[in-house]
């Protein structure tokens, strides 16, 4: 069991729909940011296709779910955000969102990056994780290890930087926790910003998320938390 305490001074998050960091990672960056920390976050996906309604116009739903990703990222208190635009289950871990996020990366210099841990498919019996989640996951973990650090990879995308330390949400082995007891409240309005996902929801979002940040409280011994795996990376 490891409590992270350090805050870094720079730490970008990459996640594929609008609202993934939000559930994922909202404690801990509102936290991080409040404590002095540069966070920045790269959405990949458009979040076009997030919505069970047929007749939805899909053009019209990303500028909505774009919109919903700014308001909570002035929650977050984040220092920036980029949303990339890859249509929702056509992402794909090429070339060149490698490239992207490899130029994203030695721009911003980040100590830390978050993302999603693209190992984690099956959750229980009911649900297999989103294809562009995993998609996601897989291109950060090359972004980082170790092409953002390598200089022959994408010369043109900066100079080489070198993340020490990635944190995988989602995973099915934790290993580290972020407390996030003061920042709760912030996780609970950004994920409340994205209104077009929660439908009849909505009212239940304080109950849901905190129960799961006492879930994963339990295991790092605080009240609050949430839980990653942590690598770190060394030339």
């Amino acid at each position: 069991m490891t409590v992270i305490d350090a805050v870094p001074a720079r730490a970008l998050a990459v996640y594929a729909h609008p609202d993934d960091p939000e559930v994922s990672c909202a404690g801990t960056l509102a936290r991080w940011a409040a404590a002095g920390a540069e966070v920045h976050l790269t959405i990949c996906n458009a979040g076009d296709k997030g919505t069970h309604d047929a007749g939805a116009d899909a053009v019209e739903l990303a500028a909505t779910r774009a919109a919903e990703a700014q308001a909570a990222a002035t929650v977050m208190s984040l220092a920036g955000h980029d949303i990339l635009g890859y249509p929702d289950g056509e992402i794909e871990n090429d070339v060149g969102l490698r490239s992207r996020l490899v130029q994203a990366i030695r721009a911003l210099r980040p100590e830390v990056v978050i993302a999603p841990d693209p190992t984690a498919v099956f959750f229980g019996d009911s649900y297999v994780n989103h294809h562009d989640h995993r998609a996601v996951g897989w291109a950060v973990l090359d972004a980082c290890a170790p092409m953002a650090a390598s200089p022959l990879y994408f010369p043109a995308t900066g100079p080489a930087h070198q993340v020490t330390t990635v944190l995988l949400s989602g995973t099915l082995a934790p290993d580290a926790w972020v407390d996030i007891g003061p920042s709760l409240e912030a996780k609970i309005e950004a994920l409340r910003c994205h209104a077009s996902q929660l439908g009849e929801g909505a009212e239940l979002v304080p109950e849901v998320v905190t129960a799961r940040a006492e879930e994963a409280g339990l295991l790092a011994g605080v009240a609050y938390a949430e839980g990653f795996r942590r690598l770190t990376l060394r030339r």
